[in-house]
């Protein structure tokens, strides 16, 4: 609908036909359209279409109120917000209230008394979906003033009085009226304010400060929760649970390709100008690998989870430091290499929760988690057969030198120098990019090591292989 063709009164909205819906139809028919022409749904979002995706459209189709149950970083938030792709563009509103009213059925005494005084000529403002969306993150120090509304002292200093409902200011909900309200991290409100919102989701009226006002409420309401506080013995009242009609478990990247793929979608990497960006698929598995596998540690808390958000800033440190080394070492082409993993550390370790363990040990946790993830990933590239002819080559003299400091071309010297290296190299990378070379020769030189068929010495930020 064109901004010309919007209605500007309610008397010219009438005229048009012009049909509101209650947010819950609304949504369900913009669904229906949706499934019905095959549009993509949810966009960006990845590993959910054939679990949570379903679920969704499941309640939303019945109409309900919905939770949705995860970890950190397994895209809650990015879920509620998407939501906002099944409301209409334009939605109108009566214009000049506090809230947002469906003009065919003001909820709000201020709104009622305008278009009685005004009529047809009360004036209609149109909403675009984005504004019909409220989220709020929970937190200890919500008031129900912040979330339901308050008496409005100003107003009373005018002259109104304290019975008067023009005197209240309403809070973050009903100003979502007629749009979908998110609450992140359910749990961590107040029990009270847990409580308040009890008859908000299921007889749609509020009260405040002893007025009892009924608003009929047209809204959604969805919000997320950690799945060990959701529970009654966490911090979760019994009769808010209940009111929920959907509670929908979301779960980490179930393959490690769903995993790379949110990957490269998420990562901000400043394009630089002079140098092309080239990183090998194995390293960008290695990186995954490293979360999945903190997923299954032991030493590492799974009460509050491995974010996807470990794998992205894991990759976008694997990019900074090879891009450091282009920088120093005037090298063309960004490609990331094993040397570069231990610079992955300062941004795992903040992304993960040890389980108790000393201060030292933790760096050999994160140390034994990226040889796991390259021994996993270099099975998916080549068996021992493949590669147990170059480790024969390797004698009590023979040795590697390798390190994220050292020049692309350094590495050309030694796989003429080690038989089948060469060969195996080219398996990984048909390209004769001598940065990608390298970054295959420190690929294979690892895996040998983490197979047992090498042994690795680190030298101040070096690592010499030898047989």
């Amino acid at each position: 609908m064109s901004k010309e063709e919007r209605s500007s009164t309610l008397g010219e909205l009438k005229k048009s036909g012009h049909q509101v819906l209650p947010i819950r139809e609304e949504m369900q028919r913009n669904l229906i359209r949706k499934l019905s022409a095959g549009e993509a749904l949810f966009t960006g979002i990845i590993g959910y279409q054939d679990t949570v995706i379903p679920q969704l459209e499941n309640a939303i189709l019945a109409g309900q109120d919905i939770v949705l149950l995860g970890e950190r970083g397994q895209a809650k938030t990015r879920i509620l917000r998407s939501l906002v792709e099944l409301l209409d563009e334009y939605t109108p509103i009566i214009g000049g209230v506090e809230i947002p009213e469906n003009p065919y059925e003001p909820i709000s005494a201020q709104a009622k008394a305008l278009v009685a005084e005004q009529g047809d000529a009360t004036p209609i403002s149109w909403l675009h979906r984005d504004q019909r969306y409220g989220e709020k993150l929970a937190t200890p120090d919500i008031t129900v003033a912040d979330l339901i509304g308050e008496v409005d002292p100003i107003k009373v200093a005018e002259g109104r009085y304290l019975s008067d409902e023009l005197t209240l200011h309403y809070g973050l909900i009903p100003k979502t009226n007629r749009g979908i309200f998110a609450i992140n991290e359910l749990p961590d409100l107040a029990e009270r304010i847990q409580v308040g919102l009890l008859n908000i989701m299921e007889e749609r009226d509020i009260q405040i400060r002893g007025h009892k006002v009924r608003l009929p409420m047209d809204m959604l309401v969805i919000a997320t929760a950690n799945p060990e506080d959701y529970t009654n013995r966490g911090r979760i009242i019994t009769p808010l649970k209940d009111r929920f009609g959907s509670q929908i478990r979301t779960h980490y990247p179930t393959e490690r390709d769903q995993e790379v793929q949110i990957m490269e979608q998420e990562y901000q990497h400043a394009s630089v100008e002079g140098y092309s960006l080239a990183v090998p698929e194995y390293m960008k598995e290695i990186v995954v690998e490293v979360s999945q596998s903190a997923r299954k540690s032991p030493d590492i808390s799974q009460r509050s989870g491995v974010s996807v958000r470990a794998s992205i800033a894991n990759y976008e440190n694997l990019i900074a430091n090879a891009l450091r080394r282009a920088i120093r070492l005037k090298d063309d082409t960004i490609a990331p290499r094993i040397s570069d993993l231990p610079f992955l550390i300062p941004a795992l370790s903040g992304k993960i929760e040890f389980e108790v363990l000393e201060e030292d040990q933790e760096e050999e946790v994160l140390q034994q988690l990226f040889e796991n993830a390259v021994k996993t990933i270099f099975a998916n590239y080549f068996s021992i057969d493949d590669v147990e002819l170059i480790a024969t080559t390797f004698n009590s003299e023979t040795s590697v030198d390798t390190g994220e400091g050292l020049h692309s071309g350094f590495y050309q010297d030694v796989i003429g120098q080690i038989p089948g290296l060469g060969e195996a190299v080219s398996r990984l990378t048909p390209s004769d990019n001598p940065a990608l070379r390298a970054s295959a020769v420190e690929f294979i030189l690892e895996g040998l090591y983490v197979n047992n068929l090498l042994s690795k010495d680190a030298m101040q930020g070096q690592f010499v292989y030898r047989g």
